[in-house]
């Protein structure tokens, strides 16, 4: 996704510009924002500091967005993260010089990695102390290259307005991704023109949009003709907000559907064409069906090790592969594929159903109920079984009694670890971006930012944030911003005393050695949560799992901490261990 710097630097003549011989006169930092304003920015989270005091002076001025003070850089990058992932907006964060940027690094790597639209605004030394080891400075355009869709140094105050334009539109098209722009002080404070473009147009960059005609025709020539046919979805279909266009392909096809743990919620969890989430922890039934099909379609999705598994492994099946994406740089990267498409999702599963309806009844439907009938006996294995009966807090109760007392309709974030693979298997998604992760990267601690940039984009809605005691205490001084800007989240912590998922691969795979995995120190949330002026909760027994859930749904206009005393020894099950097929799997303790 990274492009080099070359392929951007399009000339101003590729713009078209507000038609007026002269725009008005101001600092660089009251472009900035008059341009947020243009772009319709609704919030900045960010944290001051010397390089960036301009650019506050003008927002203090300023009623068009609101600032969210952060307590810390990187979560700033991971609130307007999570305001991007629920809302599909570019989000925008905006931090100072040196270690203002070397903290916001983790959260551009996280949006970077799972390609969220942002811009991220720096600052820097003046120009003239670039290069000279100036106090609070840091290579930032060096330092971030590798981890944005592009970034930019504004050297010329001529130049900030259309700089600006573009990160905003570089951001939010094609494959969507974080763009970063530096701007050194004395830029910020230097007066021009500010003529902002309406419109822009980029010779060097120009993302595919409407698939190949004749590719799209292969690939429902191979459909129709399917025997075992998978319709496998990632993090693609909620970015190009194509779930309509998905269940109508679908629904019409009635063939089975999985989601990666980024896709979750683009294809209904509740339907009973889900066969649920696949690879390292997903259900039997799909990892077998991915494994077995002989025509699979991937859309919006790249095939990565925590899907497939042993690459090795998944090739030793023959099948035909239909791999569509607007990235053509992920199709192929890691298997064959037959029938590349390059598009927007949208506009290529519009064409695809028009020409599968055009083909009239399917005419594999005998072979389809076949492949139903061994898909319901993969499902017989019931690889989500826990023991229900016990007393002992399950984590796995706790998030299936969640989904049930929010009907399933809350903005549900977690941060990493055994927590986020319990709420994505008992979470049942029905709608896309409810669910808020961090899936490509793996950042602890953006479960309690995610859930305050949503929160302020949906103030009205239920917003949760499922965690455990390691990735809490990673961001939990933001419980400090929830406090100051009336974002009443509610915090399900499942804390089992351990670096939960560490713990488990100790386990299974470091014969049980549990190095640095104790968590044997940890503070008392609940007077944690009570100091930051919130509501805390300790859950010890079963019985008081729904009760304490039910009281935080009834307080919504406070952020209500609960703390879940889970089993410490629980695991997650399924499981794929590092380098075995994605059919190689573990179901549970039996297994070992």
């Amino acid at each position: 996704m990274n492009t080099s710097s070359a392929e951007f630097l399009a000339s101003k003549a590729e713009a078209s510009q507000i038609p007026v011989k002269n725009g008005p006169e101001m600092i660089g930092a009251e472009m900035l924002v008059h341009a947020l304003h243009a772009e319709g920015v609704e919030y900045v989270w960010g944290y001051p500091g010397g390089a960036v005091l301009f650019i506050y002076d003008e927002i203090y001025k300023q009623d068009k967005f609101e600032h969210i003070l952060v307590r810390h850089e990187q979560a700033a990058v991971h609130a307007a993260d999570g305001y991007a992932r629920a809302t599909g907006k570019v989000g925008v964060a905006l931090v100072t010089s040196g270690p203002g940027v070397t903290n916001a690094v983790t959260g551009i790597a996280t949006a970077y990695t799972d390609s969220i639209p942002m811009v991220i605004i720096t600052g820097n030394v003046p120009t003239y102390a670039i290069g000279e080891d100036a106090f609070q400075e840091a290579d930032t355009v060096g330092i971030t290259r590798p981890i944005v869709k592009h970034n930019f140094l504004v050297k010329d105050i001529n130049d900030l307005a259309l700089t600006l334009k573009k990160a905003f539109h570089i951001a939010q098209t094609g494959r969507p991704g974080p763009v970063l722009v530096d701007i050194p002080k004395d830029i910020s404070a230097t007066k021009g023109q500010f003529i902002y473009p309406e419109e822009l147009t980029m010779r060097s960059y120009n993302p595919v949009l409407r698939g190949h005609s004749g590719q799209i025709r292969k690939a429902v020539s191979l459909l129709l003709e399917a025997e075992r046919p998978f319709i496998y979805t990632g993090g693609g279909v909620i970015l190009s907000d194509a779930a309509p266009e998905l269940k109508a392909f679908a629904d019409l096809l009635g063939y089975p559907v999985t989601n990666t743990l980024m896709g979750l919620g683009g294809f209904p969890g509740t339907s009973p064409q889900f066969v649920g989430m696949l690879g390292m922890h997903g259900t039997y039934e799909a990892n077998m069906a991915m494994q077995h099909s002989d025509v699979l379609i991937a859309i919006g999705a790249r095939f990565d090790d925590r899907v497939i598994g042993n690459t090795e492994h998944f090739a030793s099946h023959p099948r035909k592969i239909i791999h569509i994406d607007i990235d053509p740089s992920v199709i192929a990267k890691r298997v064959k594929v037959d029938v590349p498409i390059v598009g927007n999702l949208k506009e290529v599963l519009v064409e695809m159903t028009s020409q599968i309806q055009a083909a009239g009844p399917l005419k594999n439907k005998a072979h389809l109920a076949k492949w139903w009938e061994q898909i319901n006996e993969w499902r017989k294995k019931d690889c989500l079984k826990y023991d229900r009966d016990s007393q002992i807090v399950k984590p796995q109760y706790v998030v299936e009694k969640l989904w049930e007392l929010t009907g399933g309709d809350a903005f549900i974030c977690s941060d990493v670890g055994q927590h986020q693979m319990w709420a994505a298997q008992f979470y049942k998604f029905d709608k896309p971006r409810r669910w808020i992760n961090s899936g490509g990267l793996g950042t602890m601690g953006v479960g309690l930012p995610y859930a305050m940039g949503i929160k302020k984009a949906f103030p009205d809605q239920d917003v949760f944030t499922i965690t455990g005691e390691g990735s809490i205490q990673m961001c939990i001084q933001e419980l400090s911003t929830c406090k100051q800007y009336n974002t009443p989240v509610k915090i399900v912590s499942l804390n089992n005393r351990y670096l939960g998922m560490v713990r488990q691969w100790q386990e299974l795979t470091y014969n049980r050695r549990y190095s640095s995995s104790y968590m044997d120190s940890l503070p008392d949330f609940v007077k944690l949560a009570e100091a930051f002026g919130h509501v805390g909760m300790r859950i010890e027994k079963k019985a008081d799992v729904e009760p304490a859930l039910k009281e935080a749904i009834r307080l919504k206009d406070r952020t209500v901490f609960m703390d879940f005393q889970t089993d410490p020894e629980e695991n997650v099950w399924p499981m794929v261990q590092a380098g075995k097929g994605i059919t190689e799997m573990l179901l549970g303790s039996e297994d070992l």
